[in-house]
This record gives structure tokens, C-alpha cells and sequence, in this order.
């Protein structure tokens, strides 16, 4: 018997693991229950939720080929070794298959396991999965990790034209065997169920995954550069929940955009190329977690911006968590992700910059709200999206660029429909009035929306003197678009 410890690849369909584990014989599923490691990771409710539909999902899925899924409980990861070893001698398993993870916490649990299981001899097989390219696969000419995210894309387009990896098949369904799959739990305590608006949202499951992909390439990906930066459109895929959760791979989302450009990476549709190019951003911050594991520690990458005095300001945090700021595009981005579990991308760079710059608040506080927030959490992408903002990461805005969030409020959301969307009190404005309620006076002020928490101009001399001040920095003038 042969056992798929099952994780953030909830997926039948170009699952390298499960595909392995079938392989081999009879196979047989299992899924953790780990609220207390979850808890410690900072998961959001609406993540954990949408984890247990999708596991509902596959749990159907994987009946139809006579594959049990075993749910079992080690409420942290340093319990996973005795539950799994305990499972194996109970079903006589002989190899336990895994798709590789790449937070330091991950690796360190991975390798517990592999020991205590080899030790009972059962052998412990880990798979290149979650990513495109093995980390330490993809390095600069003197071995070592790379820290800027284009001369990475140059490597990983080589290798993709050289070897473009393939999808994996799905197995073929199995004798039945004598084990019942356990129920997925509809909850887990210390996670909330989040309300219906929201989870009708995102619903479950690799046929949903599957459709929305479809549906964006043969739709929106040809526009996907000139409209991804807009909240207001439907210009980005949605797709990222389904990426964090396993329930798409990255193999299956290169191959549908290849698809819709014949089979270029770098040429032809614009839209396509700056879709894929997106996808290596997720591969480059995965790598560098392998790379660097000091960001999976709450580090700085660049270790000189641990000198950074921010500020500590919990009125000015709470009303960015809030959105009570007073500035419409950080409040109505912010409801955003509360509501829905998710934020536009260039929404979340606005409000990072706008925390970590304006406020001088630290980045940490920024990512570990969002991490519990978010339905599409990923330690990696929502590390390197802050530490870029804040000027302390890899590849990282310089720190003398400061977004203005009236002029991107103002370049991105001209017309106001996003910030009218999530703050209704300021529908009466008109297309100018609605990115600087606070400039409206007398009569016509909005009485039900906050004055702005912080002066745009001095806040922004405030964090250019904290960056200058730091040992390897030198006085540079400010950029402010």
C-alpha cells in the first residue's frame, strides 16, 4: 500500500505525487488537520474554509477512482511525524509521496518525517510540483541565488525553450480496497466560517479552477497588460486562491497561455507574455524563500533595513486596517480585501507602500494582516509583494519611490467606479472630487467620511529621512508618481 500526503495540492489532474503513489500500486490519500500551525502561520479564516471545500471536492473526485482520503489531526508540525508514522503501521504503507513545500517551517517538517518514517522503513519520495523549476536549479553564474527578478526570467525562459515541463497524467481509477474515506470536516476551530457573499466568490473545486482559466485565456489574457492595473475592470484572472491551494498547478496555467500564443513566451501577444511573466514573479519569490530563508523568519532581505525606525503608531495601523484613513483608494482597497478574502494586485503595492512609506508603519504588521486576511495567502508572494514595497526586499522598489495614492487613485480609477464600489458615501462626488474627499469643503463635504490621518507631502519627507539615514544608504532625490 502506498500513501499521497496531500497539502497545498488539492488536485487530481497533473498532481506529480498522487501520480507517483498510483504508480506504484494500491494508493490511499491523507490531509492534516493542523489548526494550531495554522493559527501560527497567521491563515485566514476564508482560506482555511475554502481548503476544506476544495478537500470536499477532491475527496469526490478521488472516490471515483477508488482512492480513499484519510483525514487525520496533529494540531501542530511537530506532531506530523507520530501521526503519519502510526497511520503507515496501521495500513502497512510501504512509500509515502509528497509534492515539495519551501517555507523553512515546510522544509524543516519534511525532513522530520522522511527520518522518523525511513526509521520504520517506509520510504519518503518528494516531487517538483508547486513550482516550474527545482530551487537551486536556477542560479547566476557563481552558484548562486539570484536576487533580481529579470536576470532570474532570462534563465527560466531558456530552460522553458528548452525543456517545457509536462503536464502530468491522471490516474486511472484502482481496484476498490477495503477502507472508507473519512469525512471533511465543515470547519475547524479558531477559523470561522466566512459568510456566503464571500464564498460564493470562489467556489471549490478543479473544475471551477479549470473554467476560470478557460474562461480568462480565451477572454482577457490578450488585454491582460493593458488592463491589469485597473480594480475598477475584470482585467486580472482570479485565479490565485486556486494556485495557493493546489487546486491549479503552474505547469497547467503555462500550457493554457502557450496555447492562446502559439506556443511563445516571449513574442506574439503581449497580453499572454505578460501574464507568464507573472507566473515567474510567483516562481522567483518561491526560490527565494530556498534561497534565503531568512525572510521566512520575519527578516529583512536586505539586512541593512532592519535599521529602519519605524514607527510605532497602533491609531494610524488600526485605521489602515479599518479603512479609515481618509484617503479613498487605500479605504476602498482595504474594504476590498476584508469583504471578498482578496485584493487587486496594484491595489495591494499601493497600500504596502502607503503603510510602510506614508505611515512608516513596519512591513511585518502590513503582511501578517493580509495574511489574515487573505483567501490567496501565500508566504512567499506576500512577503516579496511587502518587502518590495518597503524597499527592504529582493528586486525591491528604491526607497526614494513612494507612490502618491492620489495620483494613482487619480491614473488608475479615473472615473471613481472602484472607490464608489466600496465606499457608497461618496457616490454624490464627481470623477475629480472622489480621490480628495477631504479637498470639498462647506456645503458640500461628505460628513460620513474621515478626515485623511496623515499629510501626503510630510510623510513622505518623514520615510525618505529614515532610508537616507541608514549606513549603506546615500541622499538621493524622490520619486513620487
Amino acid at each position: 500500500m502506498h500513501l499521497i500526503w496531500l497539502r497545498t495540492d488539492l488536485r487530481l489532474h497533473d498532481n506529480t505525487a498522487l501520480a507517483a503513489a498510483c504508480q506504484r500500486g494500491p494508493t490511499v490519500a491523507v490531509y492534516l488537520i493542523s489548526p494550531d500551525q495554522w493559527q501560527a502561520h497567521d491563515d485566514a479564516p476564508c482560506k482555511v474554509d475554502f481548503w476544506l471545500r476544495n478537500l470536499q471536492s477532491l475527496s469526490q473526485a478521488l472516490g471515483k477512482l477508488n482512492i480513499p482520503l484519510l483525514i487525520r489531526h496533529a494540531a501542530t508540525w511537530d506532531l506530523v511525524p507520530e501521526v503519519l508514522g502510526k497511520l503507515c503501521r496501521e495500513l502497512s504503507i510501504e512509500t509515502v509521496h509528497v509534492n515539495d513545500e519551501y517555507g523553512i517551517h515546510e522544509t524543516r517538517r519534511d525532513a522530520d518525517v522522511a527520518r522518523a518514517l525511513e526509521a520504520d522503513g517506509v520510504t519518503f519520495h518528494r516531487y517538483l510540483d508547486q513550482l516550474l523549476f527545482q530551487p537551486g536549479s536556477v542560479l547566476t553564474k557563481t552558484g548562486t541565488y539570484f536576487q533580481v527578478y529579470s536576470q532570474f526570467r532570462k534563465v527560466c525562459y531558456e530552460r522553458l525553450h528548452s525543456a517545457l515541463p509536462r503536464l502530468v497524467a491522471t490516474p486511472n481509477a484502482q481496484a476498490p480496497l477495503p477502507i472508507g474515506s473519512d469525512p471533511v470536516p465543515q470547519q475547524v476551530a479558531g477559523f470561522a466560517t466566512p459568510g456566503e457573499t464571500l464564498r460564493a466568490l470562489w467556489p471549490a473545486g478543479e473544475k471551477e479552477a479549470r473554467r476560470r482559466l478557460e474562461q480568462f485565456c480565451d477572454e482577457q489574457i490578450s488585454h491582460y497588460k493593458d488592463e491589469r492595473d485597473f480594480p475598477a475592470q475584470p482585467g486580472t484572472s482570479q485565479l490565485s486562491a486556486y494556485l495557493a491551494a493546489g487546486v491549479l498547478s503552474p505547469r497547467q496555467c503555462l500550457h493554457a497561455a502557450l496555447q492562446h500564443n502559439q506556443g511563445e513566451f516571449e513574442s506574439g501577444n503581449v497580453g499572454v507574455v505578460t501574464w507568464i511573466n507573472e507566473l515567474l514573479w510567483r516562481e522567483f519569490y518561491k526560490h527565494i524563500l530556498v534561497g534565503y530563508p531568512r525572510v521566512s523568519r520575519h527578516r529583512a532581505f536586505r539586512p541593512e533595513t532592519e535599521a529602519v525606525a519605524w514607527r510605532n503608531a497602533p491609531e494610524d495601523l488600526a485605521a489602515w486596517q479599518q479603512a479609515r484613513t481618509g484617503l479613498p483608494i487605500i479605504d476602498a482597497a482595504m474594504r476590498q480585501l476584508v469583504e471578498t478574502g482578496w485584493m487587486h494586485n496594484r491595489l495591494r503595492m499601493v497600500v504596502a507602500m502607503f503603510l510602510t512609506k506614508n505611515l512608516l508603519v513596519d512591513w511585518r504588521e502590513g503582511e501578517r494582516f493580509f495574511m489574515r486576511h487573505l483567501i490567496d495567502g501565500d508566504l512567499a508572494a506576500n512577503n516579496g509583494g511587502w518587502q518590495w514595497s518597503s524597499s527592504t526586499g529582493t528586486d525591491s522598489a528604491p526607497y526614494f519611490r513612494i507612490f502618491s495614492p492620489l495620483s494613482q487613485s487619480e491614473k488608475f480609477d479615473g472615473q471613481g467606479r472602484f472607490i464608489k464600489q466600496w465606499l457608497p458615501q461618496l457616490a454624490g462626488l464627481n470623477k475629480k472630487e472622489v480621490h480628495n474627499p477631504n479637498a470639498v469643503g462647506g456645503l458640500f463635504g461628505v460628513t460620513d467620511y474621515p478626515p485623511r490621518i496623515v499629510d501626503l507631502k510630510k510623510s513622505r519627507e518623514r520615510a525618505l529621512a529614515a532610508f537616507r539615514s541608514l549606513p549603506s544608504r546615500q541622499a538621493v532625490g524622490g520619486v513620487y508618481e
